[in-house]
Order: C-alpha cells, then structure tokens, then sequence
C-alpha cells in the first residue's frame, strides 16, 4: 500500500469515517477491535478488584433492610410473588444501572485527563470500537454484581430460576442494559469533560431512572404521568425480563424477546451518538 492511501485510510478512521471495504469485513474489523477495547478495559479491574466488593454493599442493604421491611407490606400488588423476589430482580438492574453509570462517563473523563484517550483518537480505531469495548467491558462488571445478589437471594429464599438458559438469558439481559446506561454515562461524559460536574449528575441520572421504573414497586401504582415515563425508562425493560427468567414461576409484561430488542435499538442509537461525540474529548 501506497504511504499516502494508507494515511488517507487513517485518516478516514481518525474522522469517524470507514473506508470503502466490504461491509462484512468492516463489521469483523469492528468486532476484533472492540474485544480488544473490552480486553484493555477488563484488565483494569484486575488489578484493582476491590471496586467489586464495594460496589456489592448496595444491593446487600437493598435486599436485607429495604426488602425485609417492605416484604411485610400488603399493600404493594405484586401478583403471586413475594414482594423479596420481586425486588430481587429489581435491585440487580439497579445494582448495573450504578456500576454503568459511574463507571463509564467518571473513567472516560480520567483518561482524557490523563492523555489516554488522546492516544486512542489518533490511532486507526474506529469511534464505535471504542464505545462498545467499553460498554462490553462495564457490562463484564457488572455480571459481579449478579453473583452477589444470586447468592444473597438464594439465603433470603428468593424462589430462583437456576435453568443454565435462564442464567444464560440474565447475563445477556446485563449486558445488553449495562451497555445502555455505560454508553449514556459516556454520552454525558463527553459533553461534561468535568469530573466534580459528573459527580453531580451521575446521582441525577441514575435515582430518577431507579424510581421510574418498575424496580422496587409496580407501574401500576404510579400516577399517570409517572406511567408514560417508566414506559419510555429502558430500565423498565431490563427489570422485566429480568424477573422473567431470573425467577422460578414468573412471566415478563411485555415479552422477553421484546424487552431485548428495545434495549438492543437504544444501544445501537446511544452508540451512533456517542462515536459522533467521542472526539470532543480530545478538543
């Protein structure tokens, strides 16, 4: 190859622009490059591991005193589960909302910096690589937090659902809603590029995605404004299919087919957004 096609080619990668190659290749290319991101990122918490263990106190006081207490509450229509199973699922879709949101926007403004993400932007890496790799990587972390909320159910004697495809299905289910939320937190993050801002606003993102859903109470109980919110809230979706095969005997509202492909449609828009705004970061 010639020198100057291929700076024309790193330069169209630096753009945010593929060149012209078979669509097929691109998307192998795509996929090679974001599990290296994925790779670079999960190192990270190899060797500072005690991330997970502090993350993991939140749904531990979640389960042991808001559950306890609230599961001796009539009140709260929530069919033929007990109100502690009910949550279970609830809190672990809480437990990823946090990890995805603190740790995407928060990591991305310390790489800029520290010049980390300057190195990334001048290197032929394509700008939806780099978002994925690290939604994938928050979404590896995030499966942590499962462990810990089977475990702490299964003491509680939340009625799991142990079916290697139902454990098979909740890990896709955290995954694909940890890569929401972590590619949303970047979003923010490259408008923000101020991490004392983004300390503000990760809580004012992430309680009011908590409470309008369906986490911790029914949709039903919600006044009808809260309703229509809740039902544009993807967490709401996550939650769903969630308890539709986190838990033994029960069922999702609105279909665990659907539930995905509504998460998956709002990964691939915040994607295509956020390698738009990738590049600020770098100004």
């Amino acid at each position: 190859m010639k020198p100057q096609k291929f700076a024309a080619r790193l330069n169209g990668w630096a753009d945010g622009t593929a060149s012209r190659q078979p669509w097929t290749e691109a998307i192998a290319e795509l996929i090679r490059k974001t599990l290296v991101i994925t790779e670079l990122e999960v190192r990270k918490l190899r060797h500072d591991p005690s991330d997970i263990f502090l993350r993991a106190a939140q749904p531990v006081l979640w389960l042991l005193i808001f559950g306890q207490v609230f599961t001796r509450i009539r009140g709260i229509p929530t069919g033929e589960l007990r109100y502690l199973d009910f949550l279970a699922a609830g809190i672990l879709a809480q437990s990823v909302l946090f990890v995805a949101i603190f740790n995407g926007g928060m990591a991305i403004i310390w790489e800029r910096d520290l010049g980390i993400v300057h190195k990334f932007l001048v290197s032929p890496t394509p700008r939806a690589a780099m978002v994925l790799g690290k939604a994938l990587a928050t979404g590896i972390r995030s499966l942590s937090q499962a462990v810990f909320v089977y475990i702490l159910s299964f003491l509680l004697g939340v009625q799991l659902n142990l079916n290697p495809l139902a454990i098979a299905g909740v890990i896709l289910v955290i995954l694909l809603g940890s890569a929401c939320f972590s590619i949303f937190s970047l979003i923010v993050g490259c408008l923000v590029k101020s991490r004392e801002r983004f300390g503000g606003l990760g809580q004012l993102m992430s309680m009011p995605l908590f409470f309008a859903s369906n986490a911790i109470y029914p949709i039903s109980l919600m006044p009808p404004w809260l309703q229509v919110l809740s039902h544009l809230n993807p967490l709401t979706y996550q939650v769903d299919a969630l308890r539709g095969v986190m838990l033994a005997n029960s069922t999702t509202a609105y279909g665990f087919g659907w539930d995905c492909a509504i998460l998956l449609f709002v990964v691939t828009v915040l994607t295509v957004i956020c390698a738009r705004l990738y590049p600020q970061l770098g100004m």
